[in-house]
């Protein structure tokens, strides 16, 4: 990593959740976390669910999101490395971030060493033991089959009907029942699991929605990105050591 440069993570976003009044407002949010980052940023990574809904024809992507995109873009013309994982709202992101951003789009794990840390990085969708409804969907949502098929669909229809799915989210009335108990956390199940064939300073998720630092085995750490509907927060990693903070906290 270059001196005085930092790696950043955020996940969960949900633009275009909670309709649009709320969305542009969260939209704004993370633009000036953009902005307060952009100077000391080598690394950025988007973990999942930065969208509530993407879906990328061949000439056609979701409207919206023109700030965020922008703020995007000025970042990776100035020299950040931005990574795109795709989450269990936003997997059908397919080349236009990788045209448009230069973005690398990563698709399941990604497992990188930086300063001599190492970290596996995930969204965290289908992982654990929980999620077992989704595990199935995701299967079919990942089929290049059923891709194809929904592509077939006319813009106008597909994104209406995967829009009305998408307030169903749990993101829209996250509240404290998904909290549960500490060593039943379904990711840190998953990294103490993972841990034991291979070692990682740093497993980080984000998915469950809950900012979450939990000490493991041989001085790893399970982090987890929580979410900008309730949280607003991300982790930074400056080169010796990783945080777990909180944008615009409210007091």
């Amino acid at each position: 990593m270059p001196t005085g440069k930092n790696l950043y993570f955020a996940s969960d976003f949900h633009l275009g959740a909670n309709g649009h009044v709320l969305s542009r407002e969260r939209e704004d949010r993370i633009i000036r976390w953009l902005d307060l980052i952009k100077d000391d940023a080598a690394e950025l990574f988007l973990m999942g669910d930065v969208f509530d809904f993407w879906f990328e024809y061949k000439t056609v992507v979701p409207k919206g999101y023109i700030r965020f995109l922008g703020k995007l873009a000025q970042l990776t013309d100035a020299g950040v490395k931005l990574y795109l994982f795709k989450g269990n709202h936003d997997m059908w992101m397919f080349d236009y971030f990788e045209q448009e951003l230069n973005a690398t789009i990563i698709t399941n794990e990604l497992e990188i060493e930086r300063n001599g840390k190492k970290f596996y990085l995930h969204h965290g969708d289908g992982l654990g033991p929980g999620d077992a409804q989704y595990k199935l969907l995701k299967k079919v949502f990942r089929s290049r089959f059923c891709q194809w098929l929904f592509a077939r669909v006319h813009p106008n229809l597909g994104i209406g009907i995967a829009n009305m799915w998408s307030k169903q989210s749990r993101i829209a009335g996250a509240n404290d029942t998904e909290k549960i108990l500490h060593q039943q956390e379904w990711l840190e199940i998953y990294s103490r699991e993972l841990l034991q064939t291979k070692h990682y300073d740093y497993l980080i998720f984000g998915h469950r929605h809950l900012p979450l630092d939990i000490a493991l085995q041989n001085n790893s750490r399970y982090i987890n990105l929580g979410e900008w509907v309730n949280y607003n927060t991300y982790a930074v990693f400056d080169g010796d050591k990783l945080e777990l903070k909180y944008f615009e906290k409210s007091e």
